[in-house]
């Protein structure tokens, strides 16, 4: 026996080390090997267990240290910002990295169980789960679909090549797979030659067909570029709405606003600490002057107040048509309270958390028509479901997120939130521009690369160019369901064949 498996506190931590390991596939380090590397380690893992309980312990110490590395910047939200004492901000990121490691846990659990220990059978049940469990993460309890396996191939992998046709939960499963079968192959006993030549052969058709797929150009060119200017006020979150300062934050948008040139001038999210319907009528008018003047628009984030409901809403100001696009998918616990009646002494006692209980947005909403482009506007935590994104699509030609992760401090959580839209500029084959208060602000073409990224925490204009984009990606068109009916479909294949093998044996 091996040495892990007779020293299991050493088993053990390894996996928590390959966990942790995992997250360098992610911005802001882009090491995407660092993932499948990891995954072959808890594959092999699988491979050697002997039962499914034991495959269940190896999958949750993995997740832990992935996601225990991986966000563990909610702590910074929940303590340096939200105020919560420190033991319970802690207690709380460590309950939230643990259940995301139950969806790893159930991979290990549901594979070794369906597939009864067959090698062959485990080799296709494992990635097929785990692109099912990134799908439900993305949902289940309004989703949070962070550290999703397929995002540690955007862009540079040839992996990427596979998210306009499949999306990134496609990629995951097509990520794993791929450490799968390589951790198979080495446990693979030497007599089984052939097998491990189709391994290779799989593998080398695989990564060839991403990099080939990578210079498909889905969509094409729709109208002239246009100049872009994307807003970075740095304003601290701790002052952010601090009434004391607030004129001094419009005074500096409108001054920043006044010294663009750009055609598309967009702030970040909430960037004008009022409410939209007591903006002064000075800066309105004066934002409105500048805009014509640029033969173009502004968008301008603000809260919006409508029947005694709060909205985090985006405005556009300018030549056109004034529009307002409203953020749909809130963040529970930051935007919402869910359960009122259970959870909401922490924000009246734990908690400094403002605008923390808003309403929802319309689920469908149109491209704004401004600067000549139709624009489909997301907020903060909506780009990381690219299912809601192609709503706007095809009829967007350009898409732009406005956020504020000044919450999580000098974390790399900003990194990563970026790399979520880097890959929805994959999915859609649209250019991406984010504005943000301090980082990560960019511009993002759309094959998902950065051409452009402001300094964080400065405060900065990012200038550039932005170009439209017409036509549909395979991922537009169908979205998600493709993958998820074939996952199951794969399922109910082991499943039955399992079946007969055990009425045949038994007959």
């Amino acid at each position: 026996m091996s040495l892990f498996t007779t020293h299991k506190l050493l088993k053990l931590f390894s996996l928590l080390l390959l966990g942790a390991f995992s997250v360098l596939g992610f911005s802001p380090f882009y090491f995407y090997p660092a993932s499948i590397v990891s995954l072959i380690g808890l594959c092999y893992f699988w491979c050697s267990t002997d039962s499914p309980k034991q495959a269940a312990l190896a999958g949750f110490v993995y997740g832990l240290g992935l996601f225990g590395a991986g966000i563990y910047w909610i702590y910074i939200s929940l303590h340096t910002f939200g105020g919560m004492p420190s033991f319970m901000a802690g207690f709380s990121t460590f309950v939230l990295a643990a259940f995301m490691a139950l969806f790893p846990a159930a991979v290990g659990a549901l594979s070794k169980r369906i597939s009864n220990s067959n090698h062959d059978a485990m080799i296709i049940a494992i990635p097929v789960f785990w692109a099912l469990s990134d799908w439900v993460r993305s949902w289940i309890f309004t989703g949070f679909p962070w550290l999703t396996i397929g995002y540690s191939q955007v862009p540079h992998s040839p992996l990427a090549g596979y998210m306009p046709i499949i999306g990134v939960y496609g990629v995951t499963l097509i990520t794993v797979f791929i450490a799968s079968l390589t951790a198979f192959w080495f446990a693979k006993k030497p007599a089984a030659m052939i097998w491990r030549r189709n391994s290779i052969a799989a593998l080398i058709l695989i990564i060839v067909s991403g990099y080939l797929l990578k210079l498909v150009e889905w969509t094409a060119p729709s109208g002239d570029p246009l100049s872009v200017s994307l807003l970075q006020g740095n304003i601290a979150q701790d002052m952010k709405w601090n009434p004391e300062i607030a004129q001094h934050t419009l005074n500096q948008y409108l001054t920043m606003a006044e010294a663009s040139k750009a055609k598309l001038i967009i702030m970040p999210e909430t960037a004008l600490p009022v409410l939209s319907s007591e903006l002064p009528v000075e800066m309105d008018t004066r934002l409105q002057q500048h805009a014509i003047k640029n033969q173009g628009d502004i968008l301008v984030g603000l809260v919006e107040r409508e029947n005694g409901e709060y909205f985090n809403s985006v405005f556009s100001i300018g030549s056109s048509k004034s529009a307002v696009y409203r953020k749909s998918h809130l963040v529970p616990f930051g935007e919402f309270i869910p359960f009122k009646i259970a959870f909401g002494w922490i924000y009246r006692d734990l908690l400094n958390m403002p605008l923390s209980d808003l309403s929802r947005g319309d689920k469908y909403q149109q491209p704004m028509p401004i600067a000549g482009e139709k624009v489909a506007v997301n907020i903060c935590y909506e780009d990381v479901f690219g299912e809601e994104i192609i709503r706007q699509l095809p009829a967007a030609t350009l898409l732009v997120n406005v956020s504020n992760d000044a919450w999580y401090g000098t974390s790399y959580a900003a990194d990563q939130h970026m790399q979520f839209s880097q890959a929805r500029a994959l999915e859609t084959g649209r250019m991406m521009l984010r504005a943000t208060n301090t980082g990560a602000t960019a511009i993002i073409n759309h094959k998902g690369y950065v051409i452009a990224h402001a300094p964080h925490f400065t405060q900065t204009s990012l200038n550039g160019t932005a170009q439209g984009y017409a036509g549909s990606t395979p991922y537009v068109h169908w979205g998600n369901w493709p993958l998820v009916l074939f996952c199951f479909s794969v399922i109910a294949f082991i499943w039955r064949r399992n079946a007969m093998a055990l009425i045949k044996s038994s007959s």
